[in-house]
């Protein structure tokens, strides 16, 4: 007897409410590691501040799951800028709020139309921290986890592979923040001595794109 695999096409409600489950999982494990880096090279709270919001957006949905993935992530958006110190909350919370905008109603997206989500949240990243790559923000993560993904995508890749390539891609631009010069932030404050540090915020990118994968993966 043949078995034949499911392959998955769409990100489901139920599926991208796990993964925000998971990058806020991620984020907290992580927490003290993210933290350790942005001591280095900002203000210290990176992890700290991120854990805390995404405490409070498990318990918004925990008290009224969202109906589709628009409200999701403008759920997401909007409690992260209310709960989140520093520029992590309202970059984050650029970000989704613009893919919540992006989705608004669907209770699934494909892979091409997840990808223009994500392409209009950088677009809102570097639109509100007034950046762009190669100054050694999440932007170095998440440029290049893009591209991976709608390179990936417009080959005729399925989500589990296009969300592979992105994630790859992300690690690879936090590699890329070290030997950086940081142009924006606090960490520019240091000059030459940001040089040769990781960036915490496109660190977190990368969190961000191991998540996705996973749970597409499952």
């Amino acid at each position: 007897m043949s078995m034949t695999m499911t392959v998955s096409t769409q990100l489901t409600l139920d599926q991208a409410c796990e993964w925000v489950r998971r990058f806020g999982d991620e984020i907290s494990q992580n927490k003290e590691y993210l933290t350790r880096l942005d001591a280095t090279i900002g203000d210290g709270d990176h992890g700290i501040n991120m854990d805390r919001g995404f405490g409070a957006v498990r318990q918004k949905l925990d008290a009224a799951p969202p109906a589709d993935l628009g409200a999701l992530f403008k759920l997401v958006g909007s409690t992260l800028i209310s709960t989140v110190g520093g520029a992590s909350g309202p970059l984050y919370g650029t970000a989704f709020l613009r893919m919540g905008g992006a989705l608004a109603g669907k209770v699934s997206a494909s892979a091409p139309e997840l990808g223009t989500a994500l392409a209009v949240a950088y677009d809102g990243v570097a639109a509100r921290g007034k950046s762009g790559r190669g100054e050694k923000t999440m932007l170095d993560a998440l440029g290049p986890a893009l591209d991976a993904f709608q390179r990936a995508q417009g080959d005729g890749h399925a989500l589990p592979e296009v969300a592979t390539a992105a994630a790859a891609a992300a690690e690879e631009g936090v590699k890329a923040t070290i030997p950086m010069l940081a142009t924006k932030g606090r960490a520019s404050f240091l000059g030459e001595n940001s040089v040769g540090h990781q960036d915490p915020g496109a660190t977190s990118t990368f969190l961000f794109f191991r998540t996705l994968s996973d749970t597409v993966h499952r």
